[in-house]
Parts: C-alpha cells; structure tokens; sequence
C-alpha cells in the first residue's frame, strides 16, 4: 500500500506548488503508515506550536488547514515550528511528511479564549402581552474570529420602564446560549444584554401596544353630515395604539351603507359621514367592535 501511495504523490509532482495534485496525495496518505513526526495535542488558535520529527535526513513537509497550506523543506530529527499566524484559525489540520515515503499526522486546533460576544435578537418590535414573542440568541467568538466551543454561560438581562429587572443564565451548547420570553404589559423600550466574563452586549426591543380594545364612539350631526369619533383608543392593557391605526366607521341610513376608513391621530379617530335620514353608527378596529350610535335625520 505505501509503494502505491509513494507513486501517485511523485505522479501528481507534491515537490511542486500546492495545487489540485496535492490534496488527492493528501486524501490518499490518510491512509499510510504510523507517521514519524509527533503533532501537538492541545493547539490553541493563535498560538505557536511545534511538530517533532524523528530520524535523520532531509524531507519536505506539508500543512494544510481550514485557511492555510504551504510546504517547506526540514530537517528529520529536528521540530517543525508552526507560527502563531499559520494557527490563527481553529479546526482540523493534517501533517504531511515526505521523504521516499510518505506519512501524515491529524491534529486539531482549539479557539482561544472568548474575546467578542455576538447577539442577535428577534424582533426589534413587539407587541405586548403575547407569549414567547421575543428571541435571543449569543454567540462566543475568539480574537481571531473563531467560535468558541468550550461550554461558558452567559447570562441574559432584560430590563423595562417600571418593571424590576429579570435574569437568567444560559450554557452555551457547540457555541451558542439562547433564551425565548414574552413581552410585557407596558408599551416602551424593552433592553436586553448578554454578558460573558467581561464582554457585553446590549440589544433593545421595542414593545408596541397591541390591537385595539374596546372601542367606544360618539357624533353629533353637523352643517355637513355627521362628525364621529372614537374615545381614546388602547389596548386590552390600557396602552394607546400607534398613530396610524385604521378605523372604520360605518353607517347604515336605512337601506344605505356607507364605510370611512380614519387613522389614528393623537389616540383619536376621526370621520365625516354624509347621512341625512336616522342613522347606526359603529366602529371597528381588527377584531375589536364599538359601541352602536343612533343618530335622528337631519330637519
């Protein structure tokens, strides 16, 4: 087997530039031999390393990792020094020793220590009063931009105006804590940090009132029809709804229906209905219904 191994690295040139050829000898030596060189156990990303090597002679020597590849001519007997630039980025590398044979060595390189925490959180408004509405998620990473796998907890805090503030601590799981809460009563800006040693990150969520509740309407008739409007209008949690809200007005003047669309302005909807006989006036917002106005005809 290792006479096979030997003739497709010397077909395919491996004593050339790293190219296509050199990686199918790379894939083929995976199978050779113990190899004679020793690769480091415990290898931290951006750390200096050594590969020791036994017996004498000259050989040529190949590394391939995750964002690297190079050869270099070395001495047998004598330890290859990996630089902590060529092990900046963590995940599997193979050792490849050349000589009349070829042999090769795995070895895995470990993040360093977290020095960035990522946090992402979903949405960034929400309306109150609904379950399991807001998401957070916090990804660990090294100085050299690698996720650190090594368990860590991150503890989450969410604080809002008027409430006291509320914690929980998360273990990371392959390199990520997450945590899943629903939105409060009050509408107004809702903050969240994820903390880990002494790396923070802060987030807000923004909680909205939610659909309108309970609408109650009054009008009076006018030079030009009938004036109508909405009391206040809030949420089911007393919160006021964002300007904009539609509502609609409806009016029934016998066999006549008419509908206006009006938008929230300061809390306030309002609209004028053309109607000149008795007329039923009511309002509806989503799924929320007002109370009915009967209005006499116009004398």
């Amino acid at each position: 087997m290792s006479s096979s191994i030997n003739t497709a690295c010397k077909s395919h040139k491996v004593h050339g530039a790293l190219v296509a050829g050199v990686f199918i000898c790379l894939a083929m030596v995976a199978v050779a031999q113990e190899a004679p060189l020793h690769v480091p156990s415990n290898a931290v990303a951006g750390q200096a390393a050594s590969i020791a090597t036994t017996g004498g002679g000259s050989a040529t020597f190949y590394l391939v990792g995750p964002s690297i590849s190079f050869k270099q001519d070395v001495e047998l007997g004598q330890n290859i020094d990996l630089t902590a630039k060529e092990l900046q980025t963590s995940g599997d590398y193979v050792a490849v020793l050349c000589t009349g044979t070829c042999s090769s060595a795995r070895f895995f390189v470990v993040p360093g220590k977290a020095a960035a925490l990522t946090f992402l959180v979903h949405p960034s408004r929400a309306p109150v009063g609904l379950n399991d509405v807001i998401n957070g998620v916090a990804f660990p990473f090294d100085q050299f931009h690698n996720l650190v796998l090594a368990p860590a907890t991150v503890q989450f805090e969410l604080t809002a105006k008027g409430s006291a503030p509320t914690s929980r601590r998360v273990q990371t799981h392959d390199g990520i804590a997450w945590f899943r809460t629903s939105s409060g009563k009050s509408a107004g800006a809702l903050q969240i940090s994820a903390s880990l040693s002494d790396l923070v990150a802060r987030r807000v969520v923004q909680q909205v009132a939610s659909d309108p509740c309970n609408l109650r309407i009054k009008g009076q008739r006018t030079a030009k029809g009938i004036l109508v409007e909405t009391e206040p209008v809030r949420d089911c949690s007393g919160n006021p709804v964002p300007d904009g809200t539609i509502v609609t007005f409806t009016a029934k003047d016998g066999h006549e229906v008419s509908f206006v669309d009006a938008p929230v302005k300061q809390d306030i909807a309002r609209a004028t209905m053309v109607a000149k006989g008795p007329v039923v006036v009511s309002a509806a917002s989503g799924v929320a219904t007002g109370n009915e106005l009967r209005l006499g005809g116009k004398e």
